[in-house]
C-alpha cells in the first residue's frame, strides 16, 4: 500500500514561512495530480493547492499569492511553499493525490503552527 511522508512543519511566527515537503516512496508522483490538503483543530480536511501533471497549479482562495505549490519529477518530491504565514493556517498539512477520492493511505501529515 502506497503511504505518503510529509516533513517541514514547525512553529513559526506570523508573517513566517515555511517549506514543506512530500513523498511517496512506493509510487511515482510523475504521472498523478497531487494535493496539499491541511485540517485544523475541529475542521474538516480540507484543499487548499494541488498541481497536476502537467505542471497547471491551482490555489484556495485564503493561500492564493501567498503559498507555491510545486513538484521535483526527478526526485519524485512535491513541496509547498509557504509565505506570510497568518495564525488561521495553523493546521496539519497533508499531501496526497488529487482528487481525494484517489487518495493513498494518509500519512501523520506536517503540523504547522503559527504563533507570536
Amino acid at each position: 500500500q502506497v503511504e505518503v511522508v510529509e516533513s517541514g512543519g514547525g512553529l513559526v511566527q506570523p508573517g513566517g514561512s515555511l517549506t514543506l515537503s512530500c513523498v511517496a516512496p512506493k509510487a511515482t508522483h510523475t504521472y498523478f495530480d497531487m494535493g496539499w490538503y491541511r485540517q485544523g483543530a475541529g475542521k474538516q480536511r480540507e484543499l487548499i493547492a494541488r498541481i497536476m501533471s502537467g505542471g497547471e497549479r491551482y490555489y484556495r482562495d485564503s493561500v492564493e499569492g501567498r503559498f507555491s505549490v510545486s513538484r521535483d519529477n526527478a526526485k519524485n518530491m512535491v513541496y509547498l511553499q509557504m509565505n506570510s504565514l497568518k495564525p488561521e493556517d495553523t493546521a496539519i498539512y497533508y499531501c496526497n493525490r488529487y482528487p481525494e477520492r484517489y487518495s493513498w493511505a494518509w500519512g501523520t501529515g506536517a503540523l504547522v503552527v503559527v504563533s507570536s
